[in-house]
């Protein structure tokens, strides 16, 4: 694509308004700037879009936005007359421009004759999953950055099933936008006169309490929380996004007492004003809420991201220290308890399933297995999982009863086909009131299960590729890794080279070669003689390459050893 060419488009296009055209037209003197900005559309994944908020093609603005919709429309316009009537619900986060975006993504869908649902404010990604089940849409939009940092906003399309979009539609869509042109090609109509001509209704709390419904009933142990409810504390944060409703109610109809959410972080707002990243993978985000729990003896901290998909705990050790755990850990816990839990109530389902990520612990399988449950891998993203969900429960093969990835996202029930902290939030609580019932805290309950399963211990690396420039190297550490796979990492050597694209499974030592159930994604793995394994992958959503180390050792010192010796390899990587 010709940027200069591109820019010069956007300037004669008579549709920016005064602000957006002094924003193009101030960086006129700057080739790279505008190359970054034109080189390209941003690309739409299985995820949707997500970028950095400014005009131009390669950023999030109404006009992308706009472009995206139209794409994403004629998809559905394929699927005929009934596809149009089931329409699409459409939710926001708390970004910029959130609702914005939103009601410019309602009008195109309207003018194309589809009928939409739009939430009137704010509302968690799950519940957007959850009202294309509820109202049996066609399709669902969400328009969020999860837990990117503020410069950010994006935009998520689901299918009928409540998923993200599935491959062959996302694949669709991208075709479709290098035909259409990003001004002329679009139909639109006002927001307002869309929802007098009855094509956009709006939702509220009838959705909401339909959802909390759903959420209440995946209580698992109702004595938990009732049985230490005038003692037990817990701090919660939402990171100024949309968990600051759902997620409290949601607790206090569980029957919690004493919940202190941090004040300064329940004002909703894009520019996360108390917090460098609104990610509860950062610990220095809980600062806060650390300072509240302190001042208030409290054991348990929560806290959800800014669409409310992803939810990270701390815990007060015996030092009175508040200690992060990891997603991974978290996960762990809450599928043994989980389990646990339904064993102990008579819950438990037959053939019971867990899911999880390839990037995602090992631990997990040891843990399903210790209960009689099969525990299966996905590729990372939740469609993927809910894929198998689907597939599983469909041909009656098992029924899933948790599903995880490593990055702080947690799966439950069946109306909801996404990450959804608001269920997650509450069985977490539930958990940690059961083991403080028994006198225990959920680390010490975590430290148990490395004892009777083996000291499990995981890290990830994000190789920060930013920039042109980026893209290009991003691309040239994969090829390098792929042609020509090292022999050993860290002095151990490499006993399996798996490579996910085409399904390929290298035995190192013999050269035999073999092939896996899962294909079709750009991701290596090397499976070491220590039983350690090291995944390398492209970030879908930020230019960096993730490389995941997932080892065990005999004890926690040995564990250590291993994540530190392999990270030493992954920074030779970055040279």
């Amino acid at each position: 694509m010709d940027f200069q060419k591109e820019y010069q488009k956007w300037l004669d296009s008579g549709v920016l308004t005064a602000t957006e055209k002094a924003e193009l037209e101030a960086i006129k003197d700057a080739p790279k700037e505008i190359e970054s900005r034109f080189y390209g559309p941003l690309e739409f994944g299985t995820a949707g879009l997500r970028g950095t908020m400014a005009v131009g093609l390669h950023h999030m603005n109404l006009y992308v936005v706009r472009h995206a919709t139209q794409a994403f429309a004629d998809i559905i316009c394929a699927e005929g007359d009934a596809a149009k009537e089931k329409g699409v619900a459409i939710c926001m986060d708390c970004r910029n421009h959130g609702m914005e975006f939103a009601q410019a993504a309602a009008g195109v869908c309207a003018a194309n004759g589809i009928k939409v649902r739009i939430f009137e404010s704010l509302r968690p990604t799950p519940e957007l999953s959850f009202a294309v089940r509820h109202y049996g849409c066609q399709a669902g939009i969400n328009v969020t950055a999860s837990h990117n940092p503020k410069e950010y906003n994006g935009y998520k399309v689901y299918w009928e099933d409540g998923a993200q979009l599935p491959p062959q539609h996302a694949s669709a869509i991208a075709a479709r936008l290098e035909e259409i042109d990003i001004f002329t090609g679009i139909k639109t109509m006002p927001y307002d006169e869309a929802v007098k001509a009855g094509m956009i209704t709006v939702m509220g709390e009838e959705t909401d309490e339909a959802f909390l419904q759903e959420v209440m009933a995946m209580v698992t142990d109702t004595t938990a929380i009732p049985s230490v409810a005038d003692s037990f504390k817990l701090v919660y944060t939402p990171f100024h996004g949309c968990g600051h409703k759902l997620v409290p109610e949601a607790l206090k109809r569980a029957g919690i007492k004493h919940l202190l959410c941090v004040p300064e972080q329940m004002v909703i707002d894009g520019n996360f004003p108390t917090v460098v990243s609104p990610n509860p993978e950062n610990p220095e985000g809980f600062a806060l809420a650390i300072e509240l729990a302190k001042k208030n003896d409290v054991d348990f901290i929560l806290g959800t991201d800014p669409d409310s998909d992803r939810v990270g705990i701390m815990v007060r050790d015996k030092d009175g220290e508040y200690k992060v755990m990891t997603g991974n850990q978290t996960g762990v816990v809450l599928l043994d308890y989980l389990l646990g839990a339904m064993g102990r109530t008579g819950k438990l389902p037959a053939n019971p399933v867990a899911l999880k990520t390839i990037v995602t612990t090992e631990m997990a399988k040891a843990v399903a297995e210790s209960y009689g449950a099969k525990c299966y891998d996905t590729f990372t993203g939740f469609k993927f999982i809910a894929e198998k969900k689907n597939a599983l429960e469909g041909s009656g093969e098992g029924k899933v009863v948790f599903s995880y990835e490593e990055s702080y996202g947690y799966m439950l029930g069946d109306y909801v086909r996404d990450k959804d902290a608001v269920t997650a939030s509450l069985l977490l609580t539930e958990m940690a009131a059961y083991y403080a019932s028994k006198g225990m805290t959920v680390l010490e309950a975590l430290q148990a299960l490395y004892e009777k399963h083996g000291c499990y211990g995981e890290k990830t690396h994000n190789l920060v590729m930013p920039g042109l420039d980026g893209l290009a190297d991003m691309a040239k550490l994969m090829k390098s890794l792929r042609e020509t796979p090292p022999a050993a990492i860290g002095g151990v050597q490499v006993a399996q080279f798996k490579d996910y694209a085409d399904g390929s499974v290298l035995d190192c030592a013999t050269g035999a070669k073999t092939t896996m159930e899962l294909s079709g994604s750009n991701v290596l793995r090397f499976e070491l003689a220590d039983g350690t394994s090291i995944i390398v992958r492209p970030s879908g959503t930020e230019p960096k390459i993730k490389v995941y180390i997932l080892t065990k050792g005999a004890d926690a010192a040995e564990r250590d050893a291993n994540v530190k010796k392999y990270s030493e390899w992954v920074e030779t990587l970055k040279k």
